[in-house]
């Protein structure tokens, strides 16, 4: 079996592609033909969110836990007397907690002391935050043709499940649909990584054979629910979507999906392809964002 730096030599790169300081990575695909295409799929105004809802919890039951011992929003009510004319508050987030639908920037993920293009961790953030690859990078907002591929319509997967590029290619072949270059994906596996946080079942997850067929189809941006295996999956990769897609390839991750109604949806209306639209806040500084990406028939 080859060695993980054998794997990671000879896989495919997108690190240059767009230059030696781009920070969107492979969003750069969505050319105003891919936005188009996507504009054309929305024909009847349907939105849909594909964001998971989001409880939050007092600030005041004590500071924000690891991720797996924590909600990913915390809040403290503000009141400015009895008879206040309006309530506020202060929120507390984890961005990549996985019960936060959130977008991954370029520079949340770090291999061998540098992140995407090549620029020098230490030299692309801060204390004040990143300034190299943040979130902000999208803030003009993504929008472009989105193709849901189911892997299990009314089900899910079985647990430990290695999603492959064959996996994928049945279900465009179910749909009926070919993915194009700029297109954004999104998955189902019938699994949510915030419903598992026990570990009491291994969770299915992306291969590196997937993130390979991504490459080639030329994928802009991952949705989904199906993530990377935990634990990791005997043989393969660990990691193999953030550490292969989002830091090799720069496709950007929306992370903690909900598409179960995009899902009923699309076999409703018999249409499996939308309009995707990704507004990403103009906060700066941020390896990641809470996104609310909404698909528009």
């Amino acid at each position: 079996m080859p060695t993980s730096t054998e794997i990671t030599d000879n896989f495919p790169t997108n690190w240059g592609r767009w230059g030696d300081t781009d920070e969107r990575g492979a969003v750069n695909l969505v050319t105003d033909e891919a936005r188009a295409r996507g504009a054309a799929e929305a024909r009847t105004g349907r939105s849909v969110s594909l964001a998971r809802v989001t409880g939050s919890t007092p600030l005041t039951a004590g500071p924000a836990a690891p991720v797996t011992g924590s909600t990913g929003v915390q809040t403290i009510m503000l009141h400015t007397g009895a008879d206040s004319p309006a309530m506020a508050e202060l929120m507390l987030v984890n961005p990549h907690h996985p019960q936060v639908t959130h977008l991954d920037a370029m520079s949340h993920w770090v291999a061998g002391g540098r992140t995407y293009p090549g620029i020098a961790a230490a030299d692309g953030s801060g204390p004040l935050g990143v300034r190299h690859g943040s979130a902000a990078a999208y803030a003009d907002g993504i929008v472009t043709r989105g193709v849901l591929l189911d892997l299990v319509p009314g089900g899910r997967l079985a647990p430990a499940f290695p999603v492959t590029g064959a996996d994928l290619d049945a279900a465009a072949d179910r749909a009926d649909v070919r993915v194009l270059p700029g297109d954004a994906l999104v998955v189902r596996g019938g699994w949510h990584l915030a419903d598992h946080l026990d570990g009491a079942e291994p969770l299915p997850g992306m291969t590196l054979d997937a993130v390979r067929w991504m490459h080639e189809r030329g994928i802009a941006v991952y949705a989904g629910d199906i993530g990377d295996a935990h634990p990791p999956l005997p043989g393969e990769v660990p990691g193999a979507l953030h550490q292969f897609a989002l830091g090799r390839l720069a496709i950007p991750l929306i992370d903690g999906c909900d598409p179960e109604e995009l899902a009923a949806t699309c076999a409703s209306l018999g249409r499996w392809t939308f309009q995707l639209v990704i507004a990403v806040p103009r906060i700066a500084g941020t390896t990641g964002i809470p996104v609310n990406p909404i698909a528009v028939f």
